[in-house]
């Protein structure tokens, strides 16, 4: 049995004594001595870099046979007579079937191969003879860490986590320096209130206060490198007749240290501000120059990596940072966010409050474009000068679609804009046809013939059974006889008709006449009661009400 192993060295082929593979194999190769008696090394392809090495290592894991691969078997097994028929045993169940596909060779990969090919990584540097084994653990140290870098596709240009952390210090630093600048101000805004109004820039405010020191040295101190001209003259006109108190030097003292941390700490942020340009230039120069540096850095942030934010669809980049306010509408059934990080890209804050959301909307379009290709374009791409192309080409677009809204805010498409400008309208569709015309002979149908002519009594028309054996007279008379026996017989059915008729007359009239007499009694019995109330001045028709108040 020969047996495949892949090492840091090379494609080992071992030759398996006969025999020898029994249930005690571990026993074996516990000893050098007892490997070296089971196993023989047959042939050795050594790797020539260590790229070849990647290369050879990185196809054997995916289960395919590499070029050195082929040709190391062709040229040991196939091509030998001897070892032709002999069985392969390889580790990798999906590689063995590549094998005996490729090259027809008798592969073994099972369950039974496992322990001898333990052994031999156990020995396998005596097995390989002329080899090291702390040479041995450098190489597949090496060899571990190149292959692990190429699966990953390790790029040092293309290291997201550094836009992430920059990113987040750069708000860190804003925080710090707001708040340092504030407690600046309102700390020798006791001693000189009146320039809180006049500097407003936190830097500038912590220069000055630096370099006058006591508002009484304005008139020896220069802030030309500081201030303007005009603004100069004014603070000093302002610190000539300050309402501000007293402080000991011991106070300016640490009020100079807390706007020397301000001035440090504004001079760092400015060069984290440019290396977080360039890493946003190397790293998405399609999405740089779509939305800016600090809303691309703050999308990859808070999507975790640049991969992750090309998987992201259109619409969760619009209202990505909005999550909080979408769940809360959702919850109370209000309307969704229209934008979340993407609000602060310039595109969209120039933009009128009408038109934000549909401007919103394209820029996330435009931007899941953009950031797929910085994520799967390769760093040779990226690096060169007109990679950004698309970027800059969809925001010149942006910019022109914005410019068209804006010109008409009160129609809702480009299409009604035109059409009220008086611009050139749509024709209405009309399909051309080939000339054929509607079969209306299609739709007509013949006539079933039902044995009654139209136009013709009741009697008349009607086909009439023929009796066999009867002549031409005898069939006359009879047909006139069933006629004369068919109209009487309707005759004497309408006859009923009519009696039961007559009958629903004489009893109606003989309900009526009983109904006049009864109500000619009642009618004189009516007026006398009517008379009688008269003559007792009580109304006929006075109400019950009326009658129970009288009682």
């Amino acid at each position: 049995m020969l047996v495949l192993f892949e090492s840091a060295v090379g494609l080992a082929l071992f030759k398996v004594k006969d025999g020898k593979l029994g249930d005690d194999l571990h026993k074996s190769f516990e000893s050098e001595e007892g490997a070296s008696d089971l196993v023989k090394l047959q042939a050795i392809h050594r790797f020539t870099s260590t790229a070849a090495a990647v290369e050879d290592m990185t196809a054997i894991g995916e289960g395919k046979i590499s070029k050195s691969l082929k040709k190391f078997l062709t040229d040991e097994i196939a091509g030998n007579k001897k070892l032709k028929n002999e069985k392969l045993a390889v580790s990798e169940p999906k590689l063995a079937g590549a094998i005996a596909k490729k090259l027809e060779l008798n592969v073994v990969s099972d369950s039974s191969v496992q322990d001898l090919y333990r052994g031999i990584r156990q020995q396998l540097a005596t097995l390989l003879g002329d080899v090291d084994p702390r040479d041995l653990a450098t190489m597949e140290l090496g060899l571990s860490h190149s292959l692990s870098r190429f699966k990953l596709k390790f790029s040092p240009d293309k290291v997201d986590t550094m836009i992430v952390q920059a990113i987040a210090l750069l708000d860190d630093l804003d925080k710090e320096i707001n708040i340092y600048s504030m407690r600046v101000k309102e700390w020798y805004g006791w001693h000189f209130p009146e320039m809180g109004k006049i500097i407003t820039e936190n830097i500038t405010y912590a220069k000055v206060v630096k370099a006058m020191g006591f508002r009484t040295n304005y008139n020896t101190t220069d802030f030309s490198h500081i201030l303007p001209e005009e603004l100069e003259e004014t603070l000093k006109s302002a610190a000539a007749v300050s309402m501000g108190t007293e402080i000991s030097d011991t106070d300016l003292a640490h009020i100079h240290l807390l706007a020397d941390q301000v001035i440090s700490i504004t001079q760092y942020r400015t060069e984290l501000f440019e290396y977080l340009r360039n890493r946003m230039a190397a790293i998405a120069p399609n999405l740089t120059a779509l939305v800016g540096e600090l809303v691309g850095a703050r999308l990859i942030a808070h999507a975790g990596s640049l991969v992750s934010l090309a998987k992201q669809p259109a619409s969760t980049i619009q209202i990505l940072g909005a999550e909080k306010a979408l769940f809360r509408a959702l919850k109370t059934k209000h309307d969704t966010p229209k934008y979340g990080l993407i609000f602060h890209s310039s595109l969209v804050g120039s933009a009128p409050a009408k038109l934000k959301g549909k401007m919103a909307r394209m820029v996330a379009t435009k931007s899941a474009l953009s950031i797929r290709l910085d994520a799967l374009a390769d760093a040779d791409s990226k690096s060169s000068l007109d990679s950004a192309t698309i970027g800059i080409d969809n925001r010149v677009k942006l910019e022109a679609r914005l410019r068209q809204l804006e010109a008409g805010q009160g129609f809702s498409s480009l299409r009604s804009l035109a059409k009220a400008q008086g611009g050139e309208q749509q024709k209405a569709y009309k399909p051309k046809g080939n000339g054929a015309s509607y079969a209306a002979g299609a739709d007509s149908v013949s006539l079933v013939p039902t044995g009654v002519e139209p136009g013709k009594g009741d009697d008349e028309g009607v086909e009439t059974m023929a009796v066999d054996g009867e002549t031409e007279e005898e069939r006359k008379k009879r047909e006139k006889r069933e006629r004369k026996e068919r109209r009487k017989s309707e005759k004497g059915a309408d006859g009923e008709d009519e009696e039961a008729k007559a009958d629903r007359k004489r009893l109606k009239k003989e309900a009526k006449a009983a109904a006049a007499a009864a109500g000619g009694e009642e009618e004189p019995a009516k007026k006398e009661k009517k008379k009688r109330s008269r003559e007792e001045g009580e109304s006929p028709k006075k109400s019950k009400k009326s009658k129970k108040a009288d009682a």
